[in-house]
This record gives C-alpha cells, sequence and structure tokens, in this order.
C-alpha cells in the first residue's frame, strides 16, 4: 500500500483519533470543504452575536442626558451633555463608546432602543435562559434559539460547523446554541483549531508535515476503511493548515485591539474570509454586574466593546466581506435608573440593543425610555427581543422565524438589504 508504519509514527496520534467515534465530525467536514476550493469564498451571510454578561446598563451606554428624572436619580453616576458622544438632542453614547459612535456616523449601526420582554425576570440564569430560548419562562436545559435555526436550515454543502461559540477557556457554552442535534464547536484561539484539527505544532513538525505531505498524494484503501480514514485525515488536515496559515499572514495588519473581545473578533473575522460556510458566531464580554463603584469599569467595558466591534466592522469592510455580515450586541437586562449606595446599579430590565455592518439600517430604533412610567423601579419595555431575532431570521439568514419562534413576530425596520 506504499504507507509506511514510520509515516503512520510521524502523522501521529493527533490524527489517527480523527477517525474515532469521540472526535468532533465538523473538524474532518470543515478541513474538507477548506481544502476542496483553496481559491473559493463562501458567499453566504453571517450573524455574529456578542453577548454582554452580566446585565449592562443601557442608560449609561445610551445615556438620555436632556432627561431631567435621570440626572436626579443619578447624582454620582450621570453623565452630562457636555461627555457624551451625541446621537441627537435626546441621548447620547457614554464617552468610552467611541467606537459605536464612529459605526453611527459611518452608517453602520443601529440602536434599538428600551428592548425586554413580557413579565421580566432580574435574576441572571433566568433572563439568559429567556434570552437564549426565545421563550418565556424557559428552563436552562431547553433547546436554545441558535441550536433550533441550525435544524431548521439545510446544512450547507461544504459541510463546515453551521455555528462556532469564541470564547475563553473553561467558558462554558451559551445555551442558546445547545439542545440541538447539529454540533456547535467551541474554541479560544485560531491556534485551538490548529490544533484541534490534528496540525503538527511540537518538534519535529518539519518531518510530520513532510510525511502529511507524501501522504496526502496518494489514497488507497477501501473506502471506509481505517487506512482511507487516516490517508483522508492527513491530506485534509493538511491542506487546511496550509489554507489557515495563509488566512492568519493576510490578516496580520488588520488592526484591533489588543484586548480579549478584539482577538476573539480577530479570529471571527479570520474565519469568515478564509470562506467557512458557517453562519453564525457567537462570542461574549462579560462583567457588566455592576453593582459598586460602576463608573469606571463600565467605562472599560463600553470600550473594549466599541473599539473591538469597530475594528471588526473596518476589517470585514476591507476585505469585502462587510455586506454579508450583521453583528448583534445584546444583554439579558438593563439597570435600575437609581443608583444604589454604592455607586453602582442593581438588576433591571430594559435596554437597548444594537446591530452594526453595513446592511444595518442605521440611527435609531424604537422609544426612548420613559422615566416616568416605571415598573418597580425600571424603565418598560417596548420592542419585544424577539422581534429582532424574527427579523434576523427572515430577513437575514433566510429561516422561517415563525418555525424557530414559535409564534409570529412583527419585523422592525432594521436592515437595508431583504
Amino acid at each position: 500500500m506504499n504507507l509506511s508504519r514510520r509515516d503512520l509514527l510521524r502523522l501521529g496520534t493527533s490524527s489517527l483519533v480523527a477517525c474515532g467515534a469521540g472526535v468532533p465530525l465538523f473538524l474532518a467536514r470543515t478541513a474538507r470543504a477548506v481544502a476542496a476550493e483553496p481559491g473559493a469564498r463562501a458567499k453566504g451571510r453571517v450573524l455574529v452575536v456578542v453577548q454582554l454578561d452580566g446585565g449592562n446598563d443601557g442608560l449609561n451606554t445610551v445615556v438620555p442626558f436632556k432627561d431631567d428624572d435621570y440626572r436626579k436619580a443619578r447624582p454620582r453616576l450621570r453623565i452630562g451633555e457636555k461627555a457624551v458622544l451625541k446621537i441627537d438632542d435626546h441621548v447620547g453614547f457614554h464617552p468610552s463608546l467611541t467606537g459605536f459612535a464612529k459605526l453611527l456616523e459611518s452608517r453602520q449601526l443601529a440602536v434599538v432602543q428600551s428592548v425586554g420582554y413580557p413579565n421580566p425576570s432580574r435574576s441572571h440564569f433566568d433572563s439568559m435562559a429567556t434570552w437564549h430560548t426565545a421563550k418565556l419562562g424557559a428552563k436552562s436545559d431547553a433547546p436554545g434559539w441558535v441550536a433550533r435555526v441550525l435544524e431548521a436550515t439545510p446544512a450547507a454543502a461544504a459541510g463546515d460547523a453551521p455555528a462556532i461559540h469564541l470564547g475563553i477557556e473553561a467558558q462554558p457554552q451559551p445555551q442558546a446554541l445547545t439542545g440541538g442535534q447539529r454540533h456547535v464547536p467551541s474554541l479560544s484561539s485560531l491556534e485551538e483549531f490548529h490544533r484541534r484539527l490534528g496540525i503538527p505544532e511540537s518538534a519535529g513538525a518539519a518531518e510530520q508535515r513532510a510525511a502529511l505531505d507524501r501522504i496526502a498524494g496518494r489514497e488507497h484503501g477501501r473506502p471506509g476503511s481505517l487506512l482511507n480514514c487516516v490517508e483522508r485525515s492527513a491530506w485534509l488536515s493538511y491542506e487546511s493548515s496550509a489554507r489557515f496559515e495563509s488566512v492568519a499572514a493576510a490578516n496580520a495588519g488588520a488592526d484591533y485591539p489588543r484586548n480579549g473581545l478584539g482577538q476573539r473578533l480577530r479570529v471571527v473575522a479570520q474565519l469568515i474570509k478564509a470562506g467557512l460556510t458557517t453562519s453564525v458566531y457567537y462570542t461574549q464580554l462579560g462583567n457588566f454586574d455592576t453593582h459598586a463603584a460602576q463608573a469606571g469599569s463600565h467605562g472599560g467595558l463600553l470600550f473594549e466593546l466599541g473599539s473591538s466591534l469597530q475594528a471588526f466592522v473596518a476589517d470585514l469592510v476591507k476585505s469585502g466581506d462587510g455586506d454579508r455580515v450583521v453583528v448583534m450586541v445584546f444583554s439579558e437586562f438593563g439597570r435600575r435608573l437609581t443608583e444604589n449606595a454604592s455607586a453602582g446599579t442593581d438588576h433591571g430590565t430594559a435596554a437597548p440593543l444594537f446591530l452594526a455592518g453595513p446592511a444595518v439600517k442605521p440611527g435609531l430604533h424604537g422609544p426612548y425610555p420613559n422615566l416616568q412610567d416605571l415598573a418597580d423601579g425600571d424603565p418598560k419595555f417596548a420592542i419585544d427581543f424577539r422581534r429582532v431575532y424574527a427579523t434576523l431570521l427572515d430577513r437575514w439568514l433566510g429561516c422561517p422565524a415563525e418555525k424557530v419562534l414559535g409564534t409570529k413576530f412583527q419585523h422592525l425596520p432594521l436592515l437595508n438589504k431583504a
């Protein structure tokens, strides 16, 4: 068969176990798709979800600086008219959100105000379960809305992972992605993608690659046999390695902030530009549970969010992929109107949601929060978040929203492109 024991040893166990039942099938399929057409670029639309964990203070993100009730309720935390980055004569961005201000100026940001859901919960777990499942009162083990989207959408011919979660090590996968029949991988870096494909990175890598190169040139063995599987695994890993290395090199000049979210979004951009047919990417930014000393920490988080998202959109616009990518930014709830005794804010309900990318209809959407009509100290919601989901599903991803959400929700005018 011309496949020596020495070649198999050089190939190593990482590629051999790719034939086993315990290895995610998406890796082999993704490698096959990447290797099959080295110059191809997928043209499908992509949704990138950025989750703000902990409950982002919407009133100090999109600041109602003209509202007397806001100023009175927040003697220490209020942000004045001279400090905000004005959106209009009533509201403006937190001064740390220069990235969002630039996106809005370039007509690449939609701000959806007063987003929430009926009978809201101020529990992190319950509220996240609601957002993740798009079902009121859902349990923590219910199938996620993205998982249902994947099941309602035909698998791409290329066989790439239908969705990818970019997180930090040991971070649990968001419920939105779980509970379905189609596997969603969680990665923390492009290097991990390489490792999980079985690509050599250790000492002796040159010899291993040489062995892979020899094996890649021939395919023997009965289809479905161990030998055939080993040879195809080697070829796919080798070819996809070269493809992703070239993508990484091409992104060397992309200007991203050196923070966690910025680097995760850099990886998302690399995978999009590589031509994967993956339709949903999901990542998170944490520590928005600002019960005490909110001013400094919240400003830093918003700067990370704004600068990272602006870099991501600019990178994809430059590569020619911007028109096919929309980013949605949400948090499980906002914060209460009145600041607490610890110069922080407690769990609230309604808050703004953001969409970014050249395809969005820019500007403000939905009513300003009415700070004189509160429900137990919280601004009331005016837009059900499932209307945003329905708009993105029907008009962006081409997935039947009613089938995923269980009922019909009226679309919002959030997209320039149907």
